[in-house]
């Protein structure tokens, strides 16, 4: 009977939050149910699991054409989100303060609204960055880090599509296309092989930019709790605790990239890192 009674809290609870649902999303593609999105995440962890008894017996896939188009067209795409979270809010009339999400049909509403789906969808294409890393056998670059972060922006936003497509959530959203056009272009310069290298010595203020974004939407979202919006505040609790745990482990990737001093194991290891990209092709040794 407890049990019956906790499954059917659940479901009422499930219910209420559905309640909510903005009504214009709900034939759009993947967005008539969580479960498609919640498989495929689960599905993502599963399958990192087991890579690397996958890929035991295999070589290393050499991938540096599909590597070139795959980051270029993440550049476009990336591009082309940014611009539409500013052209439809943030350059269109947004506070940065209380904003809260317009449900119209209007055009600018839809055109955010549309914006947001195809951040959320963006999210599935990114686990290509996982899968290309173990096809080549770059496990190292599969952290705890990268795997977290891939693997809970799919179903995280399939929520923020469901219940809040635009308004103050979107201005996370806005600096993270940003700065995706600009990883993506580090990578896709770094797949064209040695000769480009001389032009990556930027890499380390890419996460510097990281860290940069977390604390600005730290910032940014810590203003609600002071000041009344018509804005949920579940969303603006974990806009804020998910900004705050990947500033954390960021700045300890940075430190431990570039600010902790070097032995002579680390140093071994930097060269062999230097050899490879982020998800590009094989470098120049140094």
């Amino acid at each position: 009977m407890e049990h019956q009674s906790l499954l059917t809290k659940l479901v009422e609870g499930y219910n209420d939050i559905f309640k909510y649902a903005d009504t214009r999303v709900e034939n759009w593609f993947m967005m008539q149910s969580p479960i498609p999105s919640l498989l495929i995440c689960i599905g993502y962890f599963i399958f990192v699991w087991v890579s690397p008894s996958l890929m035991k017996n295999h070589k290393a896939y050499e991938l540096r054409n599909l590597l070139v188009v795959y980051n270029l067209a993440m550049v476009a795409l990336s591009t082309y989100i940014f611009y539409e979270f500013l052209m439809s809010g943030w350059l269109a009339g947004y506070s940065l303060g209380c904003q809260p999400v317009d449900y119209s049909n209007s055009p600018q509403a839809l055109r955010m609204a549309s914006v947001c789906w195809l951040f959320y969808i963006s999210k599935f294409i990114e686990l290509f960055d996982t899968i290309f890393f173990i096809l080549r056998k770059k496990f190292n670059q599969v952290s705890f880090l990268h795997v977290f972060h891939h693997g809970i922006m799919p179903i995280s936003w399939w929520f923020g599509v469901k219940l809040v497509p635009g308004g103050f959530g979107t201005f996370h959203s806005t600096l993270n296309s940003f700065i995706h056009l600009v990883m993506y272009t580090y990578y896709g310069l770094s797949a064209l092989g040695p000769a480009f290298q001389k032009y990556l010595w930027w890499k380390k203020y890419m996460t510097s930019m990281q860290m940069i974004q977390f604390i600005a939407v730290t910032i940014h979202s810590t203003q609600l709790l002071f000041i009344e919006c018509n804005y949920p505040k579940i969303f603006v609790y974990w806009i804020g605790f998910y900004a705050i745990i990947f500033l954390i482990m960021f700045a300890n990737f940075y430190v431990q990239a570039y600010l902790k001093p070097k032995t002579s194991v680390d140093i071994r290891t930097k060269k062999v890192m230097n050899g490879t990209s982020e998800n590009g092709a094989k470098a120049k040794s140094s």
